[in-house]
């Protein structure tokens, strides 16, 4: 029962961080019907910044708890510009070119953001400071889930719980729902769209930043690459869940997160990606809106 049960929470903690990074996959598809995948990279951007930060203040002394805090703000600031910049750089020249046009963008986004960081820091792996601290309460339970987990969980709740709020209750919420629905009508009744766009673009950034920090401090490590494996098992996440719909793209992760860790559990960990592709495979032949989404007419 307790190896069922940590493989349960294991399965928890995956879809978590998938959830993160989610998230801006299936609200920007959400807005501009755009499949970003350079998502990936800002995460692995965000782990990048914390590592960069962390080694400057454990130098300067301060404790694990406050440089996690500050990494994670650092990279959550820093990715959010890069989101922001991409979007106007990459994705709004060719908003109304044909789609093909902006998925080869995006894909080209990608690769120049993983070359860059090549570029600019290396191709090994580096090590990540261990910053999460451990819990005297949680030392029975450190067979089945450590403190590292439990942060991980508790934060992903949180960033769910206000990006709900802010998009059922914020005016901006508001401006990306009715962006969502109808872009044009929502211009029509004074709605700017672009900065909805922008707007959505830094969101998306600054929960993958979350996660590229938490993940990396849970691991250990991090090299260039990391972005690329993440964003695809994210954006899997987002299309089982039903793309386009921010409860789907939760759920969706769970359900990978839980594939995964059962697969590697009861099976062999040789077979974790067969089984979450395996499975997207199944959705897409019988559901292929997802577990969450709808099926649509398409838009012009």
């Amino acid at each position: 029962m307790d190896y069922f049960l940590e493989l349960f929470l294991g399965g928890l903690t995956r879809g978590s961080i998938y959830a993160l990074i989610a998230l801006g996959y299936t609200m920007v598809y959400g807005i501009i019907e755009l499949i970003n995948f350079a998502h990936g990279e800002i995460y692995m951007i965000g782990a990048f910044t914390g590592l960069i930060v962390a080694g400057v203040l454990t130098v300067m002394g301060l404790n694990s708890v406050a440089i996690l805090l500050l990494a994670s703000v650092a990279a959550v600031i820093y990715s959010s510009a890069y989101g922001f910049t991409m979007e106007k750089v990459a994705y709004k020249p060719l908003r109304h070119a044909p789609r093909l046009s902006a998925l080869i963008g995006a894909i080209g986004m990608s690769l120049f953001l993983q070359n860059y960081v090549l570029l600019a820091q290396t191709s090994d792996f580096l090590p990540f400071p261990s910053l999460i601290p451990e819990f005297e309460f949680m030392d029975p339970y450190a067979h089945i889930i450590g403190s590292a987990e439990v942060v991980i969980l508790i934060t992903t709740a949180v960033v769910m719980v206000l990006l709900t709020l802010l998009i059922k209750f914020s005016k901006i919420g508001k401006a990306m729902r009715a962006t969502a629905q109808d872009r044009k009508m929502a211009m029509l009744v004074g709605v700017n769209v672009d900065q909805v766009i922008s707007m959505t673009f830094i969101i998306g950034s600054g929960t993958a930043a979350i996660g590229g920090v938490l993940i990396a401090s849970h691991i250990g490590m991090i090299n260039f690459y990391i972005g690329f494996i993440a964003g695809i098992k994210a954006f899997t996440a987002a299309v089982l869940g039903g793309i386009g719909s921010i409860p789907g793209a939760v759920l969706g992760s769970f359900v990978l997160g839980w594939t995964e860790s059962f697969a590697t559990g009861y099976v062999s960990s040789d077979y974790e990606d067969v089984f979450a592709f395996a499975l997207l495979v199944l959705i897409l032949i019988f559901r292929p809106a997802g577990i969450l989404g709808k099926v649509s007419a398409q838009k012009v």
